[in-house]
């Protein structure tokens, strides 16, 4: 495993090769960490990259063609050492190709492109999807970056709030059950004011907030004087919020997906999955999200 360094005169970057990963984003104004540390004791990651699933599956498989195989959950990316690919002095990209061993679990050929591109205080961070096979590649792609919440060890988390970009009083999400990692098909509501929620001490007891059908394209981070110092842009059909449950774990995801875990209601096969992706051959499938720190 091999780490990397972008950097200008607002942030340094540092990302690693086992998953594409970002792990590090400084502002060096203040010398201030906005990126968890992957620390285990509450969550090993810092911003793994979910291919070619995103989520759960029911028992942990799916079927294709006829056959099952087994996936954990998120697929197997971010447990991948990817090659680099290609830098400059303010982007780089990685890639991971199919093996022998991938389609053992999934049986597609594929080449998965991650980069990141960073322009002063923002970093892009680009996904392309090629499919490399005979026949149709079905899949799902999201990120899980993990940021400080609180910022700096400054106050608690429950003194700060995060941001919704809409005009609605309330957005409305659904949750995934902690046992089956499946998703339930009831309807919460998050109640705003101004765009902004409280963040509540036990707001992810019950885990992540899935919020789906397009509702904001952008979610930020704000301290306990409602300035935002993070926000996340994307395009994203759907998009998770988590931290994990009953741990006070200090931050907060905020995960552009295209996919997610399968309801409890679902028993198809990998075509008839909800928000799942396909690409013919030589087709290519490219997304990209952007964080800033504000």
């Amino acid at each position: 495993m091999a780490e990397y360094i972008l950097e200008n005169e607002k942030l340094k970057v540092t990302l690693r090769t086992k998953s594409a990963e970002l792990i590090s984003i400084i502002k060096k104004e203040t010398g201030t960490e906005y990126l968890w540390n992957g620390d285990s004791r509450y969550w090993g990651w810092t911003s793994p990259v979910l291919f070619p699933f995103v989520g759960g599956l029911r028992d942990k498989k799916y079927s294709y063609q006829g056959k099952t195989y087994e996936m954990n959950q998120h697929g197997f990316a971010r447990n991948q050492e990817f090659e680099l690919l290609g830098r400059t002095e303010k982007e780089i990209r990685f890639v991971l190709e199919s093996t022998e061993e991938t389609k053992k679990q999934y049986p597609f050929d594929f080449r998965l492109e991650i980069g990141y591109v960073l322009e002063d205080s923002h970093i892009q961070v680009c996904w392309k999807v090629k499919n490399t096979g005979s026949g149709p590649l079905w899949f799902s792609i999201g990120a899980h970056p993990a940021f400080m919440c609180p910022i700096d060890g400054r106050g608690k988390q429950t003194d700060y709030y995060m941001g919704f970009e809409t005009d609605k009083k309330e957005l409305t999400y659904r949750l995934i059950d902690l046992e089956s990692n499946l998703i339930s098909p009831v309807e919460y509501p998050l109640a705003l004011e101004e765009g902004l929620h409280q963040v509540e001490k036990d707001r992810f007891d019950r885990d992540a907030l899935v919020i789906e059908h397009g509702q904001t394209k952008k979610m930020w981070l704000a301290g306990p004087d409602k300035k935002p110092y993070v926000s996340v842009e994307f395009d994203a059909p759907l998009f998770g919020v988590w931290s994990p449950a009953k741990k006070n774990a200090p931050f907060i995801c905020i995960e552009p997906w295209y996919g997610r875990s399968d309801s409890t209601e679902f028993y198809g096969t990998l075509e008839e999955r909800e928000y799942i992706n396909c690409e013919e051959p030589n087709g290519v499938f490219e997304r990209s999200y952007g964080i800033t720190v504000l």
